[in-house]
C-alpha cells in the first residue's frame, strides 16, 4: 500500500463513519490475493500509529516504521469486512 488516510470527519471520538482505514486495508488484503501476492501487504506507518496497527489488524513490524500484514492476518481482514 503507497498511503492511507482518514478525511477528519472520520477521526477522533466524534467520527462520522467505522472502520474505514480497516477497510480500505482489507481490500488491499483482497486485491492482494486475487493478483497472487498470497494476501501479503506492506506498508509504512506513522510511528504514533504502529502499535495501534499491531492491535488492531495483527500487523507487525518488518523494519523502522515499515510493516506487513501476513497471510493469515489479512485473510481474517478479508473474512471480516468482505463476508
Amino acid at each position: 500500500m503507497h498511503l492511507i488516510e482518514n478525511s477528519k470527519s472520520n477521526k477522533g471520538a466524534n467520527k462520522q463513519y467505522l472502520g474505514v482505514a480497516g477497510n480500505l486495508i482489507a481490500f488491499a488484503c483482497k486485491l492482494s490475493f486475487e493478483n497472487g501476492f498470497d494476501r501479503i501487504v506492506v506498508f509504512e506507518s506513522k510511528t504514533s500509529l504502529i502499535t495501534h496497527y499491531q492491535i488492531s489488524i495483527g500487523a507487525k513490524i518488518l523494519a523502522g516504521n515499515r510493516m506487513f500484514i501476513d497471510t493469515k492476518e489479512s485473510s481474517l481482514l478479508v473474512k471480516r469486512y468482505f463476508k
